[in-house]
């Protein structure tokens, strides 16, 4: 019975030392290629700008709330453009986007591969060349969960210098994420490994992740305790070294260990609590943004305010083109915010519509802020400079996609959750809610996993260098803790082997 744990532990910490070794390659790689996505600034350059001219533009935002066939509040209202047309894009949790024409009125039900094709094109402005390669359910590079509710996907390559893949939504026809060769190159080796994309699609794909991290969490604070101990820190060995090793894999995994342990440890629990098992530190706050935010809805169905031409051609007006409009609600009053390709915005009061703004006036902002709760006490902070808790990532990252301006506006509660709002004052969206258990789970996850500290992103050189530097410290540890593993096995089943008794034959005794 013993010896059958001692080698159920032996391969167990094979295998371990196998993943571990795996996820600090893969984990160099994601520094500079990320799993495929398109980010908002991808996005954007992509549109076409939107146009007045047309005598058809453009039906009311509520007369296109009418054709959803929805009663519920949209999480988000856009005039955006699908295949060069303009359309209303409409947002609800869980669902398809709901694409309306904006000149016709007519909901689009469906989007077949002929309009995948003209929105790839559209995407392009017409300088590549699209290819249709099918409509799938899900393939390598589109496991992400956001991704559910517009499937299934239609696939069209494109013949430009990236060679990328578009993949378009089969109800509104929106390109929804692209892949370009060096994503589908280098992903297989770094993202596809790193969160175990070959068995994403089982139902225990989490636990998995979750229980490989756990127990890598112990074994590595076990062997951390033990090669302390085993390090003489006054004196030597009759080798003259302190360690008990003088040479070898073995003496490798020892020194390595002492080195880089720690941050070996701290890589592989952060990973864990990028899971946020069972629930821990993922409280979510008891303080509702609703009533920052007011009716959106309904001011928009009962309140027409200024047409969406003549939203138009007061940014046009100002200097401004845009090519995609975007409707909040701050308090029950509507702001529009207006963006161009490069991403800049301008947005004005639907009400007040004569006065353009960079950002909402901050006054307003804290005003609708005050009616999110009135029985806590309330601070303010306008932030204009990165800290830990508001941060933008590069592209590659996992938070790529998430926009993270300057300046920004914190709201503080003193509620039980200690909760913090940041709101964006260039459209007066709420970023996040962040409690203090989430706070905290910033700390054991992104700080301790990615580095992700803004003394070290604004230092990328920096901060580059020391997760490969420690990556690699890590990468040793586990690829001589594999050796080190395989040669005990192997001893042992040698010396099993030997001492296995001698099998009757007959006649005489045979070994085999």
């Amino acid at each position: 019975m013993m010896r059958q744990l001692f080698l159920w532990h032996r391969w167990l910490g094979i295998i371990l030392c196998l993943f571990m070794a795996a996820w600090f390659v893969s984990g160099i790689v994601m520094l500079y290629v990320g799993y495929p996505k398109l980010t908002p600034a991808e996005h954007l350059e992509r549109l076409p700008a939107l146009s007045f001219e047309s005598e058809q533009c453009c039906i009311s935002v509520a007369s296109a709330l009418k054709q959803t066939g929805k009663s519920r509040v949209p999480d988000k209202i856009r005039l955006g453009s699908i295949a060069g047309q303009p359309y209303y894009l409409f947002n609800y949790r869980g669902e398809p986007v709901i694409a309306v024409h904006a000149e016709t009125g007519e909901r689009r039900k469906q989007a077949d591969s002929e309009l995948a094709l003209a929105s790839a094109s559209a995407f392009f402005q017409g300088n590549a060349t699209p290819d249709y390669l099918g409509l799938i359910d899900r393939d390598v590079w589109t496991q992400s969960r956001g991704l559910d509710s517009e499937r299934p996907l239609h696939v069209v390559r494109i013949h430009d210098e990236a060679h990328r893949w578009l993949y378009i939504s089969s109800h509104s026809g929106l390109v929804i994420r692209d892949a370009t060769r060096v994503e589908r190159t280098w992903g297989w080796i770094g993202a596809w490994l790193h969160w175990l994309y070959p068995v994403r699609s089982l139902s225990w794909w989490a636990e998995l992740v979750i229980y490989l991290s756990l127990v890598g969490t112990f074994m590595a604070i076990i062997g951390q305790v033990l090669g302390i101990k085993r390090w003489r820190f006054s004196k030597t060995f009759r080798s003259g070294s302190h360690s008990p090793y003088p040479a070898g894999f073995a003496r490798w995994h020892h020194v390595a260990g002492l080195l880089f342990g720690v941050v070996l440890i701290a890589f592989i629990f952060s990973g864990l609590m990028s899971m946020r098992p069972w629930n821990v530190l993922s409280k979510p706050s008891s303080l509702s943004a609703a009533s920052y935010q007011g009716d959106l809805a309904g001011n928009i169905m009962f309140n027409d305010g200024i047409s969406t031409r003549d939203l138009l051609k007061r940014f046009y007006a100002d200097g401004f083109t845009p090519h995609e409009l975007e409707w909040n609600s701050v308090a029950g009053e509507i702001w529009v915010t207006a963006y161009d390709a490069s991403g800049q915005s301008r947005v004005l009061n639907r009400e007040a519509p004569e006065t353009i703004f960079a950002t909402i006036p901050v006054e307003q902002l804290i005003s609708a802020a005050s009616h999110i709760t009135q029985e806590y006490a309330m601070q303010t902070q306008w932030l204009t400079e990165y800290d830990f808790y508001h941060v933008s990532r590069e592209q590659q990252s996992m938070y790529g996609s998430h926009v993270r301006p300057l300046p920004m506006l914190r709201i503080k509660f003193d509620d039980a959750d200690k909760t913090w709002f940041h709101i964006n004052p260039y459209n007066g969206e709420v970023l996040q809610q962040l409690t203090q258990q989430r706070r905290i789970n910033r700390w054991l996850f992104n700080l301790l996993h990615s580095w992700d500290w803004h003394v070290l992103l604004a230092r990328p050189w920096l901060r580059e260098a020391l997760v490969i530097v420690f990556s690699l410290g890590g990468l040793l540890i586990s690829i001589s803790g594999v050796v080190m593993g395989y040669r005990r096995l192997k001893r042992q089943s040698s010396s099993l082997r030997k001492r296995s008794p001698k099998v009757k034959t007959g006649l005489r005794y045979s070994d085999n």
